[in-house]
């Protein structure tokens, strides 16, 4: 559970989301992350959720390196500007929460967002899956 300034209390699904909606704005804007921040909380009843909020920043630290694993596993001829930004920001959160949050398995972040690309893209799911599992097979690790 992820719990806001004010007390809503948000399932870690919902939590992801959120990250996943300001990230997605921020890729909009170039703002100090604190006034993104800030506008959110008038967006989302009950504010941005402290789990929301962490990662966004934990993603801000290390988005280069995130990007980079991301292009690794991209076909041959394709870079990170013929990513939707929908995709990329998913990419992003996934990545993000395979390599830093040992709290998260590894396979609920590969099926959260498969779920993300399934409701925010036009059938983007299976490339989202297809370079999440790409990065866990380099891993030895197997995508479920």
């Amino acid at each position: 559970m992820c719990e806001s300034k004010k007390e809503v209390k948000l399932t870690r699904s919902e939590a992801r989301e959120q990250a996943f909606m300001l990230l997605f704005s921020r890729s909009f804007v170039q703002e100090p992350l604190e006034d993104t921040l800030a506008d959110a909380e008038q967006l989302f009843e009950g504010g941005v959720c402290g789990y929301a909020q962490a990662v966004v920043m934990g993603i801000e630290a290390v988005q280069q390196e995130l990007d980079a694993d991301i292009a690794r596993f991209l076909k041959k001829g394709w870079s990170l500007g013929r990513i939707s930004r929908t995709s990329l920001t998913i990419l992003r959160l996934a990545l993000y929460e395979i390599k830093y949050l040992e709290n998260v398995p590894d396979s609920v972040s590969v099926n959260e967002a498969v779920e993300l690309a399934k409701k925010y893209t036009i059938d983007e799911s299976g490339f989202v899956n297809g370079i999440l599992g790409a990065y866990l097979r380099s891993r030895g690790e197997q995508p479920s």
